[in-house]
């Protein structure tokens, strides 16, 4: 098995950097995309990518604020039923630079899409930085969603396939986002 090559992308002007997966088609190259919004999508699946800066929620706590984002991507999505399966402070991305660590989660929601009678399990991804600066005090949120549809068998496996895939790519993302220019937060 070959694995995906992988490239930096600048993101939002290069205000922001991260390793992506060169396969991944921007979605501004398709359609009207917010501002506020960098999304990726993968040409082969219904896995996607999102960097979304977002108005600082109230929880404090970090942990606390990345289900409050979670429960939010569940609302959005009108998912039936959403459930986290765990929640963590992942390392440093990159010794010398100031991007704070992020929480991520990992968790799923029950999704009808396209007026389909069963629902689609989607494997959500969220990764929380938390911004804080003088005149700075944001939530920068990146979300990877993996739908798994396990109607049949060998759709589960495929799907499990995917999610291993898409989580690795997640991971790699998340460690490599530098934040080089705070400007874009003003």
């Amino acid at each position: 098995m070959v694995l995906p090559a992988f490239g930096q992308r600048d993101l939002f002007g290069g205000a922001i950097t991260a390793v992506i997966p060169t396969r991944l088609i921007d979605a501004s190259d398709l359609r009207q995309v917010p501002d506020t919004q960098e999304v990726f999508l993968c040409p082969d699946s219904d896995v996607s990518i999102i960097f979304e800066i977002l108005e600082r929620v109230q929880p404090d706590d970090p942990q606390d604020a990345a289900k409050f984002h979670f429960d939010s991507v569940a609302h959005d999505n009108s998912a039936l039923s959403s459930s986290v399966d765990s929640v963590f402070v992942s390392s440093s991305p990159s010794a010398g630079n100031d991007t704070p660590s992020p929480v991520t989660l990992i968790g799923n929601q029950l999704v009808a899409k396209f007026n389909r009678t069963t629902p689609d399990r989607v494997r959500i991804l969220l990764a929380l930085y938390r911004v804080q600066r003088p005149n700075v005090n944001i939530d920068f949120v990146v979300t990877c969603n993996v739908p798994i549809n396990p109607a049949l068998p060998d759709e589960q496996i495929a799907g499990d396939q995917a999610y291993q895939s898409a989580k690795k790519d997640f991971e790699q993302v998340v460690q490599s986002l530098l934040i080089v220019d705070y400007g874009l937060f003003a």
